[in-house]
């Protein structure tokens, strides 16, 4: 952590005709695919942030807090074109927690619709905004092949999966039975 103040005015005035500033000193307008790819992230982090308010357990919640940081991070590589944060690592770790948390699930033998504990409805919401995300960084990709870190997209996809399951666990270890799809006979 650093003493330096990185953020002192937050109303500056110079966005009022439509376009932003990026964090390399580049302005854009602000519908560019780059910045809703930011306004989604954030979003994202914001339905994070709401779900950690739910009582989660202490695991759920630590790791939560942890990708909140790494989607700031993805915010960081978005907002410095070019610029490189996520690695491996952070792939391998969410992986690895979604594996951890899938082993103590009973085999899936139909679709789940969302629901259940306040919590695990709030993990199938943030799901879908994570791919909403997913979504719209394929779509500035698709613009400019350098413009997204892959491993950073590779993340918010397993994001995605992760938060699945976590809504999953969330109803067995709160004794809320998981509602299954019944497709119309």
């Amino acid at each position: 952590m650093t003493d330096k103040t990185r953020i002192n005015r937050v109303i500056t005035r110079t966005g009022d005709k439509g376009d932003t500033g990026l964090a390399d000193g580049s302005r854009v307008s602000k519908s560019h695919p780059r910045i809703v790819a930011l306004g989604e992230l954030d979003e994202l982090n914001g339905t994070l942030g709401v779900l950690r308010t739910h009582g989660l357990d202490k695991d759920m919640d630590t790791l939560l807090a942890a990708l909140q940081q790494r989607l700031f991070d993805i915010g960081g590589e978005l907002a410095i074109p070019g610029r490189v944060v996520i690695d491996d690592s952070d792939l391998v770790e969410v992986e690895s927690q979604a594996d951890t948390f899938n082993a103590e699930l009973p085999p899936l033998k139909e679709f789940v619709l969302p629901g259940g504990h306040p919590a695990a409805a709030w993990c199938h919401h943030c799901r879908t905004v994570a791919r909403r995300v997913e979504r719209q960084m394929v779509a500035l990709h698709s613009e400019d092949d350098n413009a997204i870190n892959p491993v950073s997209l590779a993340l918010v996809n397993r994001l995605s999966d992760l938060l699945f399951i976590m809504a999953r666990l969330i109803n067995l270890r709160n004794e809320h039975p998981e509602t299954l799809w019944q497709p119309k006979q």
